[in-house]
């Protein structure tokens, strides 16, 4: 029996657990702490209006180590499920990361350096959680691997992809796994963050003279921009690549992001815009479309949060304010609507 274990049963987590239920040969649990516990065990999850029930195991419960680790928790709240995920880790337990951004995988190696860590990414799957239900009309791919994946593939690759298969899931192995991962950063950091301060859907993007695509590409100019300087070889060609996923998105969706603000969540603000003016930085890269949007959903979630002084989160839109200003010569047009649309090398 092959034992699966989900930490972060939201949109996307509790959209994969139930997909891996239909494993014949494996057991998923999901790992979850307190009232959470409790809720998931009365009410189970509702996903496009069917209920899925599974075990829910606490923290600290005497269980075996997964063999499968998936980690689905929004990025502020990963150290605190690491703690809740000590007794589901074991030496050879593989675990793949579905969280945003691009530094998730070496933050749980590092705490767990006994198992296997993969890198992996999600894209062109729109679910939306309202409480225990979940609706979603894209399913996407699950794109993984080692950093690089020469054929053949290692062990934990190959016993990964034969369980989403079975789980009759889309999968992908990228030759060049971190190239992968920074593109679905690049799709991000643009994206999201353009959605979540305009609290709207893909539609708001969607459209070809839209000023928020206009941003949106000027931020995704950025990470390309950052990324050659980092030695990862991303293009004009990624950009095309992302709009003719874009053009398949539910205009109605809305991205994580956005489902936080409309929802009165805190935003995964520092794993876009954040690490985009931390690595701009190491390189000498300046990211003012990025600096922008980065303090404007900070300010926002010190103002939710109440976790500084009101003053601090007002500073924080003034300044934002003064770097629009600043940035006024940055290409803020859809130039790259006319890029090259040939699918990433990865």
């Amino acid at each position: 029996m092959t034992r699966i274990a989900v930490i972060g049963a939201g949109a996307m987590g509790g959209l994969y657990a139930s997909k891996l239920q239909a494993v014949p040969d494996a057991e998923v649990c999901l790992v979850a702490a307190g009232e959470r516990a409790e809720r998931l065990r009365a009410e189970g999850l509702t996903i496009n209006g069917q209920r899925h029930d599974f075990p829910v195991v606490e923290p600290g419960a005497e269980t075996e180590p997964a063999d499968l680790v998936v980690v689905a928790v929004k990025y502020p709240a990963l150290t605190g499920a690491l703690d809740q995920l000590a007794g589901q880790i074991g030496p050879g337990t593989i675990v793949i990361s579905l969280l945003n951004g691009i530094t998730s995988e070496a933050e749980i190696a590092a705490r767990f350096p006994e198992a296997h860590v993969l890198l992996s990414m999600t894209v062109e799957v729109d679910p939306v959680r309202h409480g225990s239900t979940i609706n979603y009309t894209r399913l996407g791919r699950i794109d993984l691997g080692e950093a690089r994946n020469p054929i053949p593939w290692s062990e934990p690759v190959r016993f990964v992809t034969n369980i989403l298969s079975r789980a009759g899931l889309v999968w992908q192995v990228p030759e060049d796994m971190t190239r992968q991962l920074w593109w679905k950063f690049l799709i991000n950091v643009g994206v999201n963050q353009v959605t979540a301060v305009l609290g709207a859907p893909y539609a708001v993007v969607q459209r070809v003279d839209s000023p928020a695509r206009a941003l949106m590409l000027a931020a995704q100019r950025e990470v390309i921009a950052v990324a050659q300087e980092h030695g990862v070889d991303l293009g004009s060609s990624d950009l095309g690549s992302w709009l003719e996923v874009l053009a398949r998105l539910g205009p109605g969706q809305y991205t994580s992001m956005a489902q936080d603000v409309l929802a009165g969540r805190p935003t995964e603000a520092d794993v876009f815009g954040g690490v985009m003016r931390r690595l701009g930085a190491e390189v000498g890269v300046p990211v003012p479309v990025n600096t922008v949007l980065h303090q404007l959903l900070t300010a926002r979630d010190q103002l939710l949060t109440a976790e500084g002084p009101g003053a601090n989160a007002g500073d924080q839109l003034l300044t934002a304010e003064d770097q629009l200003l600043t940035a006024e010569d940055q290409p803020l047009t859809a130039e790259a609507e006319t890029v090259d649309s040939t699918p990433p090398g990865a």
